[in-house]
């Protein structure tokens, strides 16, 4: 494959898997001598970014206001002179940004591929992600979402291309060393000598935080000492929220078994220290990365099956599944899994090395069409009506 220029649009580069994807691409464009570069407000991720070998240009095409449009015309000419193979949007205002910037590029016009990370409401503006030449789903129930909601997409421009980890990152039966341990004991006294138990995810309600407090006190209160580490939950801007979790946890008598830490690097380690890993999502997640990266350690995860988590414990850990919102099962399940947890078996998919081989593979195929015309731009992709089904 010749060569190749690839723009990445994304709101910013502050956290989270949209980020880390990006990032990953980028990564795995400038090892394969790819000219990679991402478009996006800026944020703690880009010194990472281009010590990978990308290049990062700042503009705020994320910003959820009407003085964003003014950014398509700056776009374009930065296109105009970049002169890019494929222009890649991963988040639904820089995907707008990004297609109206292309539809003012008369001459020689890049491909225009798009990501659907995750289940967006069903709109007219959610239908964007739709009007790639190529639309990437990181799984088969968020490829099913999308072709329910936005059946003028035709099937054959989807590609599912699961998001991966580096399995050097999460060998199987790592264990954290004796320092490590000795650190966390003293920052978490409250979480030794009893039974851990981790949610990991962002500080928003449809992580499952309550129903991982309340799975807390059931388990104490069926004799279990069990302890709970809400991991990466305590962000800026989520004092309120935090404080209704830590309310919660006082009235139901667990508030010093329990844990809330903003997001942390040694995540394997503490994995690795979990006797379940808690999955629990209140919305059907469109992945889990969390679930493979656990799992890959050799970890138990329990998690309500439904999106891309039911489908990943559905192949990698049908012990560990439970019906969504079904509390009691979720504490019998529990109870089975600390009791005696079935061993993970060990898997070969969902390597950080095939998403990036995927992806390439993709730009190459859209590349090798060699049509640059405008037609390529009008396809179909909207739901049914304003809002969707």
């Amino acid at each position: 494959m010749r060569k190749l220029t690839v723009v990445q649009l994304v709101p910013a580069l502050e956290a989270g898997g949209v980020e880390r994807s990006t990032l990953e691409i980028g990564a795995a464009l400038a090892a394969a001598g790819h000219r990679s570069i991402v478009v996006s407000a800026g944020g703690r991720m880009v010194e990472r970014l281009e010590a990978q070998g990308s290049e990062h240009i700042r503009i705020d095409i994320g910003r959820k206001s009407i003085v964003t449009l003014r950014h398509v015309w700056t776009l374009r000419r930065l296109l105009r002179n970049l002169q890019p193979d494929i222009v890649h949007a991963r988040s639904r205002l820089p995907a707008w940004i990004g297609w109206r910037a292309l539809q003012g590029l008369r001459a020689r016009r890049p491909h225009f591929v798009t990501t659907v990370h995750g289940r967006n409401s069903p709109s007219r503006y959610s239908a964007i992600l739709t009007r790639g030449e190529r639309v990437i789903c990181v799984s088969e129930s968020l490829r099913a979402f999308v072709l329910k909601h936005y059946p003028r997409l035709d099937p054959q421009r989807i590609r599912v291309i699961p998001r991966g980890i580096d399995i050097s990152e999460f060998p199987r039966g790592h264990q954290p060393d004796a320092a490590w341990r000795a650190r966390f004991a003293h920052e978490f006294p409250q979480l030794q000598d009893g039974r851990l138990l981790v949610l990991p995810g962002r500080g928003t309600r449809l992580k499952g935080h309550r129903a991982a407090i309340e799975l807390l006190a059931g388990l104490r209160q069926r004799g279990v000492d069990a302890r709970l580490l809400l991991l990466g939950a305590r962000e800026v801007g989520r004092e309120a929220y935090i404080g209704e979790l830590e309310t919660l946890a006082y009235h139901r008598g667990v508030a010093a078994q329990l844990a809330i830490t903003p997001p942390r690097a040694d995540v394997r380690a503490i994995y690795a220290s979990a006797d379940l890993v808690l999955q629990l999502s209140q919305k059907a997640e469109s992945f889990g990365r969390t679930v493979v990266e656990a799992l890959a350690l050799g970890r138990p995860v329990l998690g309500y099956a439904h999106g891309g988590v039911g489908e990943l414990l559905a192949e990698l850990y049908p012990a560990g599944a439970v019906l969504p919102g079904d509390v009691r099962g979720l504490l019998e399940r529990a109870m089975d899994l600390l009791r005696v947890a079935p061993q993970v078996p060990p898997f070969e998919k969902y390597r950080l090395a095939h998403m990036q081989a995927a992806t390439l593979a993709l730009y190459a195929e859209v590349v090798a069409q060699n049509t640059f015309s405008s037609n390529r731009f009008i396809v179909g992709g909207e739901g049914r009506g304003e809002g969707g089904s």
